[in-house]
């Protein structure tokens, strides 16, 4: 959903090696370890990507034996540990992702994917060191999802100021960020830049749809439409809350506010 937490990026990769080709295969990499390594990796990423967890550990830990201290292979392990999920494993990953930065201090998707981990284990100033790097790091391809994910950290932490800076950035570099379209025109309601807040939440129904929203976005859109004083905008949000999500916290809330006359619903 275009809400979630945080993301955590992986290099994409489409491998496809048929029967006839792995004798060949096999033989090119035992004598190329750096493609041996880099293959194994993008296997263990697609493994990753399709939830075959037990493959793709195999595949890293075959690119691991041959360099132990590969940047990107030590990245994925760290994911996959991740992925999996456990307390062991979460506690493991965390080497696996100072590996792979002190081997390539430049790689910032191994940045973005270690503030998302720190992130995960409640380290928020160590994730926000990790993610400021990556969102600075020019050129990188998903430096917009850095910066996402660091605007909602500052957004958990309840420092409003940098986060509605950070998803201001983010809209610079990539105009259609639903995540900061979304959390920005909330940002500013609150302030009660009612103008901006509708042209952010207007742009990103746009994007998702109308009909796409979660419980979260609908509840923005109200609130955003009765400080317009939209009746109409206003009741079909609600109606179409009421009818998807009638147990949603929003709704309830809804519900607890309706009679009210605060200039502001929080």
């Amino acid at each position: 959903m275009y809400t979630k937490m945080i993301t955590v990026t992986a290099i994409s990769c489409a491998v496809f090696l048929t029967a006839c080709q792995t004798t060949q295969t096999g033989s090119v990499l035992k004598k190329d370890p750096e493609k041996a390594v880099k293959v194994r990796t993008q296997l263990a990423a697609e493994y990753i990507r399709t939830h075959d967890l037990d493959a793709a550990k195999r595949s890293l830990d075959q690119a691991l034996e041959i360099d132990s201290g590969d940047a990107t292979a030590n990245m994925m392990m760290g994911v996959l540990l991740q992925q999996e999920g456990s307390k062991h494993s979460m506690e493991r990953a965390d080497s696996y992702f100072k590996r792979a930065i002190s081997r390539d201090p430049e790689n910032a998707q191994a940045r973005n994917n270690y503030g998302t981990y720190l992130y995960l284990m409640k380290r928020y100033n160590d994730a926000i060191a990790q993610l400021q790097i990556a969102g600075a790091s020019l050129g990188y391809d998903q430096r917009y999802k850095a910066l996402e994910n660091l605007g909602k950290v500052y957004m958990v932490i309840g420092d409003k100021e940098n986060a509605e800076k950070t998803f201001k950035q983010t809209l610079q570099v990539n105009r259609d960020s639903v995540i900061s379209l979304i959390e920005l025109s909330e940002l500013l309601y609150l302030k009660q830049q009612t103008a901006q807040a509708s042209q952010l939440y207007e742009q990103f129904v746009r994007l998702v749809g109308q009909k796409n929203q979660d419980p979260r976005a609908l509840w923005i859109g109200i609130r955003i439409a009765r400080a317009n004083g939209d009746q109409m905008g206003s009741q079909v949000l609600v109606n179409q809350l009421r009818a998807l999500f009638p147990e949603s916290q929003e709704y309830q809330r809804y519900l607890q506010l309706q009679y009210s006359t605060e200039a502001v619903w929080k």
